[in-house]
């Protein structure tokens, strides 16, 4: 983006920390990658976790995103690795700490999708193993999404 007046040559110390209007949004899952673009303050919110949060946005997509206890930061369904971004998310809250020490495979870049706000360009991958307590009594998932072992289920189904 060139505004009218500027130059192209954008000096670190102007930008860092400043939020963008139209914020663009990676997920990937699975290897693969889904941009969306939105404009701040104009996204409808369904009370998906907070507002312009990674599930709030996900969901305004129709990219499936897990979250079992309906974005309440409740549970690590929605946890997800911040792969580029991380200085324009908000910044974590204790409830969000506390509940990411019960995520999976918890790393450094680990953020609740449900609590994690968004204030400018972010890439976000889906980890390969979630917890959800409400579906599966705390039992762990393990591998690939849904989308394969259905392919793989209509595979096996066929004569």
């Amino acid at each position: 983006m060139i505004l009218l007046g500027a130059t192209t040559e954008r000096p670190a110390a102007i930008w860092e920390g400043r939020t963008s209007k139209m914020p663009k949004v990676t997920f990937i899952k699975d290897g693969k990658a889904t941009t969306v673009e939105f404009e701040k303050g104009k996204l409808p919110y369904e009370h998906h976790g907070l507002p312009e949060s990674f599930l709030d946005v996900a969901m305004n997509f129709n990219i499936p995103l897990e979250h079992a206890c309906g974005g309440s930061c409740a549970c690590t369904t929605c946890h997800l690795y911040i792969r580029e971004g991380e200085q324009n998310l908000s910044e974590p809250e204790d409830k969000e700490l506390d509940r990411l020490d019960t995520a999976w495979d918890l790393r450094t870049n680990s953020r609740l999708g449900c609590q994690a706000v968004i204030n400018g360009d972010v890439v976000v991958e889906f980890p390969m193993y979630t917890r959800n307590y409400v579906q599966e009594g705390g039992a762990i998932q393990l591998g690939k999404s849904d989308s394969r072992d259905e392919e793989k289920k209509t595979a096996e189904a066929q004569p």
